[in-house]
């Protein structure tokens, strides 16, 4: 037992029995403590990531693949979660300088970042998607790993997503030297060959307006590009190659003037070439991501496709990098509920485990349903994009993935950053102390709405894919017209109609909103995205619930579309455009 010391003038005399008697229980005395939470084999614990899997992918395709999944799980729960907890304080660092005045600007990533990569790389993380070894199949297995990986590794998945989008990107531009360049590296399984990349997109003009960037491209005499400008908030610093937006001399302002460029920033000595690193980025959260201001001082670059148009010829990182930002906020609500869940069977307050307490009971009902509609979401994307990689993407799953690829993002993002903060609230004081690990939970969430388009840039860019082909709002409600129509319990087959009522109700409303102009539309985008959104969700629910019943004999995803159900699905409301004003502005 633990001893503990009085001072000398608390000591009992030689004649006080009682004295001498609470000393002798002091000197016992051993505090509790109260044990931390623990993660097992994140995929073999993980129910719903298994059940969705057993209904989408043939069963002679998930047994080659489920030994990867459950490597991964016992990697993610065990060796990673570990490194993590132990490398929390650590943070990058940049060191502009040598002692003796050379500019190195070198960022150093913290132990446990050097060990994803290489994790990472050896796992396919990345190359699965592209090696194609099931075919459509091949992205619900990255995304698998992604989901497994990403919650351990500090943000890891950052220049993953980066790395995805740029061989997207490049494929989709034909580019055949830039190719054969760099695609081998970026879908590489050998550590000493793999490269990342970045996305140099942001200038203080603009953030999501890329249309007002200001860096400018000239060209040498022998044709080669140099970009010139400073890049405010920039991806991936420590990556082998970046793409990035530069307009060429004599470009017209906005979107369509600016060009797609490939850039390696290092030449063969690790010497930055013609790029200044100013300061790497307070953030309040994914502090682990080496977030840099930098500038570019003729920096030598190539042109991806055409000079010109090259917000369009990034479109393709960007659906990528958004698929990955909704799978990391259902990766990071499920893993915060693990540790909860865990946490729970451990804790013991007013003469019970606080997994018995009904009212705590009642709250993670709440936060795993939300977890699963998000997950579905999220997964949703993936099979979509395994069908495009594959060729296999006929009209109606083409207008569904310009679609639900920003409502995913927008949707599921918004959802983790409720559920980080509820899952904090359920291990209480613990939950706001920096050393138990729990607050990043928090922090890190709150970007998954913001970057890769903020929710309300994303509402934008949903309503601009229905205003180019109004068959894009169709082929959604015919997609969850579908979920309902496989439901059969009576429960489920009411849920999928109310999803269905909620698309329908949102349609209703667009129809209305046009009529009374643009700033109608506008003023309820958001409303509008969401309720397609979270309409979507509970038909994917329904879909995997029903299934679940037919050939798991579980009943588990049903009570998730039930509480999901009684949720805010519909969030198409009246609003005052007027009310709004005053309020946002506080104007009189």
């Amino acid at each position: 037992m633990a001893q503990m010391s009085l001072p000398r003038g608390q000591r009992p005399g030689r004649g006080s029995r009682v004295s001498r008697a609470l000393y002798c229980a002091a000197m016992e005395f051993s505090p509790f403590n109260q044990p931390p939470p623990e993660l097992g084999n994140q995929y073999d614990d993980d129910r719903v990531l298994g059940s969705y899997l057993r209904r989408t992918i043939p069963p002679d395709a998930l047994r080659e693949i489920e030994g990867s999944l459950r490597e991964m799980g016992e990697l993610s729960g065990g060796e990673l979660y570990r490194l993590q907890l132990e490398d929390r304080l650590n943070e990058p660092v940049l060191t502009q300088w040598s002692p003796w005045g050379e500019r190195l600007d070198h960022v150093e990533v913290t132990p446990l970042w050097k060990r994803a990569e290489r994790i990472a790389a050896e796992h396919g993380v990345v190359a699965t998607a592209y090696e194609r070894r099931h075919g459509r199949f091949s992205r619900v297995h990255q995304f698998a790993l992604a989901y497994l990986f990403g919650p351990s590794t500090d943000v890891y998945a950052c220049p993953l997503a980066m790395t995805d989008g740029a061989a997207n990107t490049l494929l989709s531009s034909g580019n055949r030297k830039l190719l054969d360049r760099a695609l081998p590296h970026l879908t590489s399984r050998d550590p000493s060959e793999f490269w990342t990349s970045g996305q140099w997109m942001t200038e203080s003009t603009g953030g999501s307006d890329v249309g007002l960037s200001e860096t400018v491209a000239t060209r040498d005499e022998d044709g080669t590009w140099r970009l010139w400008g400073r890049k405010w908030f920039t991806s991936s610093p420590v990556a082998q190659m970046t793409l990035t937006l530069g307009r060429p001399e004599g470009n017209p302002g906005g979107g369509r003037g600016l060009a797609l460029f490939y850039l390696e920033p290092r030449d063969a000595n690790g010497r930055l070439r013609n790029v200044e690193i100013n300061r790497l980025k307070d953030k309040l959260g994914t502090r682990k991501v080496p977030t840099a201001e930098m500038m570019l001082r003729g920096a030598p670059a190539e042109l991806v496709g055409e000079a010109s148009n090259g917000v369009r010829a990034i479109t393709p990182m960007l659906n990528i990098t958004r698929t990955w930002n909704a799978i990391m906020s259902a990766g990071g609500m499920r893993r915060g509920i693990a540790l909860a869940r865990d946490f729970a069977r451990r804790r013991v307050a007013f003469g019970a485990k606080l997994s018995d307490k009904p009212l705590h009971v009642d709250t993670m009902a709440d936060v795993q349903a939300e977890m699963e509609a998000a997950f579905h979401l999220s997964f949703f994307v993936t099979e979509l994009l395994g069908r495009h990689d594959a060729g296999e993407l006929d009209e109606h799953h083409g207008r569904l993935l310009r679609i639900v690829t920003p409502l995913a993002k927008l949707t599921t993002g918004r959802q983790a950053v409720a559920a980080a903060s509820e899952i904090l609230e359920a291990f209480g004081g613990a939950g706001y102390v920096e050393d138990t690990g729990l607050p990043v939970l928090l922090r890190d969430a709150q970007v998954l709405p913001i970057w890769e388009g903020t929710t309300n840039v994303l509402s934008l860019d949903a309503l601009r894919a229905i205003e180019k082909d109004r068959d894009v709002l169709a082929a959604l409600r015919t997609e969850v017209a579908r979920c309902a129509e496989e439901a059969t319990e009576p429960s489920l087959v009411a849920a999928g109609q109310q999803a269905l009522s909620a698309v329908d109700r949102a349609g209703g409303w667009l129809a209305e909103a046009f009529g009374r102009g643009p700033a109608e539309v506008e003023g309820g985008a958001r409303r509008f995205a969401l309720t397609l959104g979270r309409g979507l969700e509970l038909g994917l629910m329904v879909r995997q619930a029903q299934w679940s019943l037919d050939h798991e004999q579980d009943r588990r995803p049903l009570a998730a579309v039930h509480r999901f159900a009684r949720s805010r699905v519909d969030q198409i409301a009246p609003a005052d455009a007027e009310e709004a004003r005053l309020l946002a502005n506080d104007e009189s």
